[in-house]
């Protein structure tokens, strides 16, 4: 089955200051380095995101939550790809887009208390 390019997530993290994976060389040293051993991690799922492949983003949302923001990855990332950051990234566009929440606080605050009154 062919992968369908989602032209509305690739704009976003295209004109996003936050994610910067475009000069992943796709070595390998974050998923040597990565202490959960995640294998997508970061590479695979980076290079998803760089060509707009939404689904297969959202398919890894539970490896995207399980890392551990240690930034050992980042730490050794000879390209100097901000990993952490990148994974934030993602993170936020889950948490507003599958699950509709919002990026401030407050207002997930307030639709927490709605939801369990």
């Amino acid at each position: 089955m062919a992968s369908k390019v989602d032209l509305e997530f690739a704009r976003e993290v295209a004109t996003s200051e936050e994610f910067n994976a475009w000069a992943c060389m796709n070595c390998g040293v974050c998923t040597a380095v990565c202490p959960l051993g995640i294998a997508l991690m970061p590479r695979k799922l980076f290079r998803h995101t760089v060509l707009g492949l939404k689904d297969e983003v959202l398919e890894q949302r539970d490896a995207i939550f399980q890392c551990l923001l240690c930034r050992l990855c980042q730490e050794n990332c000879t390209a100097d790809v901000h990993i952490a950051e990148n994974v934030r990234f993602l993170r936020s566009y889950i948490d507003r887009e599958v699950f509709g929440l919002d990026a401030d606080p407050a207002e997930r605050k307030d639709q927490y208390a709605l939801a369990h009154r």
